[in-house]
């Protein structure tokens, strides 16, 4: 069962938290969730399109939206400091602007915070962007992956599980590689697993990257 359903989603409310907070009628509900998913996605595409990332990680773990009445609140949580730090203000406001702009935001005072998290290797993303860094600059996908299970094992975590899938390494018949250190209790609702799914395109097609890690 724990191999069947997203990691995430099997353990909401015991060790999984919503990261949407507001409540709307039933006539105005998927209108909600259209509108997180556009805010969402407009933040990840305006920070992947400035070519001031460094080393081209997005960093962005998660984004959590709070609504009222009159107040939309966003919060962003990164791993590393990016455009959204270096120049905070300025970026912010300029960031506050265009998305304003994009969403047609008129009576609706929208608030962008930032928050850093402190062990960002503990994140499944921060480690999924990692590999995919490395494989685009053609390093065996073995080195990479036990490169980055000693970052995250240095965070003190119990458990990472990674695999790979597609041509890897460029073979000519598609594949899944995966390894496991510690444990990774997938069956058990009460443990803390953080769960991440990564799409990279390579010269020979794309390649799937999943994460467990047991914190």
């Amino acid at each position: 069962m724990g191999q069947r359903i997203n990691p995430l989603g099997f353990r909401l409310v015991t060790t999984q938290v919503y990261h949407s907070f507001w409540f709307a009628k039933p006539k105005y509900f998927y209108m909600n969730i259209q509108e997180d998913v556009r805010i969402r996605k407009y933040i990840k595409d305006y920070v992947r399109k400035d070519k001031r990332i460094s080393l081209y990680l997005e960093s962005i773990i998660h984004i959590g939206i709070k609504k009222k009445i009159s107040i939309i609140k966003v919060i962003i949580y990164i791993g590393f400091p990016n455009l959204l730090i270096e120049g905070q203000e300025q970026d912010l406001n300029r960031l506050k602007m265009s998305l304003k702009r994009e969403l047609i935001y008129i009576n609706n005072q929208l608030n962008i915070l930032i928050k850093r998290i402190e062990k960002p290797y503990e994140q499944p993303l921060i480690i999924a962007e990692y590999i995919a860094l490395q494989l685009k600059d053609r390093v065996s996908f073995r080195k990479s992956i036990k490169k980055a299970i000693e970052l995250t094992e240095k965070t003190g975590v119990k458990g990472i599980q990674v695999k790979i899938s597609g041509r890897i390494d460029g073979k000519e018949i598609a594949r899944v590689e995966w390894i496991r250190e510690g444990k990774v209790p997938l069956q058990r609702i009460d443990a803390k697993i953080d769960y991440c799914s990564h799409t990279i395109i390579t010269n020979h097609g794309l390649l799937g990257i999943k994460i467990w890690i047991y914190k």
